[in-house]
């Protein structure tokens, strides 16, 4: 299905790679790939030319710093994502390294808030292993997630007076687990929630009461999975319904269906289920054939691929990944985007985990005709609405996606929503909903374009 695509990286020599997440660095209204260096520094990948060129921030490459995980949002409302960097390790003969929380001034330049004196306390010294930005309360603003392994999980945000804090003990999200992968999503209703894969322990699902609180609940939904060792998770369109799908190292992976009772239902195939060791889960229309398939990027063995078939009892399929198999690569990190804007998504993979190996780029083959739509939403403040509702309805059908917050493993995706076509040449309309609830509808919009729809104001 996929073709190797790496050429396009300009400059592509074997490295220690982990994290990928896609934002808009420079400011220029395109979206970048930035890689974070797990031996080495950091990477942004920018599409000029025809190729991917380095287009790394000084202030971002950071090359002494070992870096594991990314997640990008508005924190602050003034309409530009600030960008969280997990650094989980030691480097020898230093002190322990604390995350960083960059955030671009008026000139362009990008400045580590936590090295500023009155937060240097705050900072997260922790084995972090995922984070993810989230708009608890709808006002489109964002706090940054973090899940640590052993130690208290963190979420960072600005107060109403602008000042930093974490907030993770008070609303009771400070959990200690082996934290891994993380999912912020509204899994219920329009308020984002979050959804947490651990090793060594149960999941945790902490649900959104509507007002920015949660209550944990993964094990009376039967999410909490505790005897196995999870990894990436993500969304998938189950029939017009969010479906959760997550990897478990070297033990079943799970396709989770809501049920009419609320709980959820494992569904995943002999084949999907299978183990693997498995780093990151991407579900994608990477074809644009109508239906979404979920990549397994997979450590030391071949990557695998799915196709999800529409309807609330969905039809899972293997497919022959082609050379994304990659099957002599170690696995690290994978992040989605439609970084040349034809309408056809590119998939990133990130490899390092123990030996350097090159980026991968690759990109899926499409049947002739195939059409597509992309629809990007905005908050209030003009910023990508992480956490932000699409659907879709064409041919008697809707499709849903979620506007990505932090999913897979260490990753984050493009805050696009795509939804493949197939052979169909209209769509009726298209509904965005926030995270506060307010929605807008885009009618019959035109196909094989993107279509950015601002905040309503007034509604």
């Amino acid at each position: 299905m996929f073709t190797d695509i790496s050429d396009w990286i300009m400059h592509n020599p074997p490295a220690r790679s982990a994290g990928v997440a896609v934002l808009d660095v420079d400011g220029d209204g395109r979206f970048e790939f930035v890689i974070a260096g797990s031996a080495g520094p950091n990477r942004v990948l920018k599409w000029v030319g025809g190729q991917l060129r380095d287009a790394t921030p000084s202030a971002l490459a950071e090359p002494d710093r070992p870096a594991i995980g990314l997640a990008a949002g508005d924190l602050d409302g003034d309409g530009v994502e600030e960008l969280y960097i997990l650094h989980p390790e030691r480097v020898p003969g230093s002190k322990p390294p604390a995350d960083r929380l960059f955030k671009r001034d008026l000139d362009g330049n990008w400045v580590d808030l936590f090295a500023q004196l009155e937060y240097r306390t705050l900072r997260n010294t922790g084995t972090g292993r995922s984070v993810a930005a989230l708009d608890r309360r709808g006002v489109g603003r964002y706090g940054f997630y973090v899940s640590n392994s052993g130690c208290p999980a963190r979420l960072y945000e600005l107060t109403p007076d602008g000042v930093l804090t974490d907030l993770a003990l008070a609303l009771a999200l400070a959990h200690v687990t082996a934290g891994r992968g993380v999912l912020a999503a509204p899994l219920f209703a329009t308020h984002t929630d979050l959804f947490c894969a651990n090793e060594d322990g149960p999941n945790v699902l902490f649900r959104n009461r509507g007002d920015g609180t949660f209550r944990e609940c993964a094990g009376e939904l039967r999410l909490a999975d505790a005897k196995e060792h999870g990894r990436g998770v993500t969304l998938v369109d189950a029939g017009g319904q969010l479906a959760l799908c997550w990897g478990n190292w070297e033990g079943p992976h799970r396709l989770m269906v809501p049920q009419l009772d609320g709980t959820w239902r494992d569904r995943a195939t002999p084949g999907l289920a299978f183990p693997a060791g498995v780093q990151n889960v991407i579900a994608a229309d990477f074809d644009n054939d109508g239906a979404d398939e979920l990549f397994f990027n997979t450590r030391s063995e071949a990557n695998r691929l799915f196709r999800v078939g529409p309807g609330s009892d969905p039809d899972v399929r293997k497919l022959d990944p082609g050379q994304a198999a990659e099957p002599d690569g170690t696995g690290t990190g994978a992040a989605v985007a439609d970084i040349d804007g034809d309408g056809v998504l590119e998939l990133l993979l990130s490899h390092g985990d123990p030996d350097p190996q090159p980026l991968g780029v690759y990109k899926a083959t499409t049947a002739a005709g195939n059409g597509w739509l992309r629809v990007f939403p905005l908050t209030r403040f003009g910023a990508p609405a992480r956490g932000a509702v699409v659907r879709a309805e064409a041919a008697g059908r809707t499709r849903v996606k979620v506007i990505d917050g932090g999913s897979g493993y260490l990753c984050q995706m493009e805050p696009v929503a795509h939804f493949g076509l197939g052979d169909v040449r209209s769509v009726d309309r298209v509904t965005v909903t926030w995270p506060d609830g307010t929605a807008a509808v885009v009618e019959n919009p035109a196909i094989n374009q993107l279509h950015t729809v601002p905040f309503p104001y007034g509604v």
